[in-house]
């Protein structure tokens, strides 16, 4: 009933130099191009903000009956696996893994089968690994695309093959796409456009720097909309309509605010890439999109390298261990390109340290 990473995120990933972060450096009210007029405290009772879920639908390219608006992607996690989980319930989930969902899993009651992403198949999933898994008590089959935490991305052949040992397994396919729009378009898919044998769940706070609004949302076929809709009814009354207005506005400002974090994400990539190029004891599988990396730590332990990072050189890393593999850290590259560099110069001389300690 806890979760071991968002204690460690709230408690020790803050830092001068915040490499952990994996989510674009915060919006200005003046770069979201909002005033003091767009506000308003208290809007109509009901099912969400209309405006706000017909800009969802249109930037998503569904109806607006398949979109459920929910408290950042971890609210939106919780509503579905609530909706659709019993205890004894079989799910099976990407491995390495985002915390935090297996932990909802577990304290929902169900049991976890893990899918192997593996390092020489390119952290990509094998659908080969999940029909294998599949049994006769699988309710859903969970991954994130892109990637958490190695920003890889699952190509559109695969999730429709995910889709179609679902549907022979009477599951359904829960895709987290809260990095999806750091593919800024050259990425794979939505799987919402797939069929309805797939859920998917995201927000405006990694890739839009917009996460103090926690506006997060879900697509599902409308029957199952419905009944989440309802299902909400218990952890809420409305949403809190400054925020979902301020979130309408960025759905008006989308293609400037896509276009700031791209110019962040890829600065801050060819930063990190010619300097994992000069390192030998890191070992990396690059991604083309995405806000992340995940490499591993060949020169100590990765655990190791990140208390001396937060000691001695004010910088932060994800520790791997919080997505099950020890070995492994989580850098962000999303924040200040000029931060991001200096942060760089710091995990050099804690890579270094680590190397002449043995």
């Amino acid at each position: 009933m806890d979760s071991p990473y968002m204690h460690w995120a709230k408690t020790f990933q803050a830092a001068r130099y915040p490499l952990a972060i994996s989510g674009i450096k915060g919006l200005s009210v003046a770069e979201l191009g909002a005033t003091i007029d767009d506000l308003e405290l208290d809007g109509a009772a009901g099912y969400g903000y209309r405006e706000l879920i017909a800009a969802i639908a249109a930037a998503t390219g569904v109806e607006a009956g398949r979109v459920v608006l929910a408290t950042g992607t971890s609210g939106a996690n919780h509503l579905v696996f609530a909706a659709l989980l019993s205890e004894g319930d079989e799910v099976l989930l990407e491995h390495p893994v985002y915390e935090p969902i297996e932990m909802l899993a577990r304290h929902l009651g169900a049991t976890i089968t893990s899918i192997p992403r593996r390092r020489e198949n390119g952290f990509r999933i094998d659908p080969d690994d999940v029909a294998k898994a599949v049994t006769g008590k699988t309710k859903l089959i969970v991954l994130s695309n892109l990637h958490n935490p190695t920003a890889i991305a699952t190509d559109d052949a695969t999730l429709r093959a995910l889709g179609e040992i679902a549907r022979r397994a009477g599951a359904r396919v829960v895709v987290d796409e809260a990095y999806l729009d750091a593919a800024f378009g050259e990425g794979p898919p939505t799987a919402s456009l797939l069929g309805d044998v797939f859920v998917t769940t995201t927000s405006l706070t990694k890739v839009y720097g917009l996460g103090g609004l926690r506006c997060g949302w879900i697509v599902a076929d409308p029957a199952l909309a419905e009944r989440l809709w309802q299902l909400k009814n218990l952890f809420g009354v409305n949403e809190v309509h400054p925020g979902s207005r301020l979130a309408l506005k960025a759905f008006a400002n989308r293609s400037a605010i896509l276009a700031r974090a791209r110019r962040i994400v890829d600065a801050n990539r060819s930063q990190w890439l010619a300097f994992v190029a000069r390192r030998d004891d890191l070992d990396v599988v690059p991604s083309a999109f995405g806000t992340t990396s995940f490499p591993r730590v060949l020169s100590g332990a990765a655990d190791r390298l990140c208390t001396l990072l937060r000691e001695r050189y004010e910088t932060s890393l994800v520790p791997g261990r919080f997505f099950g593999l020890a070995n492994h850290v989580r850098i962000g590259l999303c924040g200040d390109p000029e931060m991001f560099g200096a942060g760089l110069e710091r995990l050099e001389r804690a890579l270094d340290e680590l190397k002449r300690a043995g």
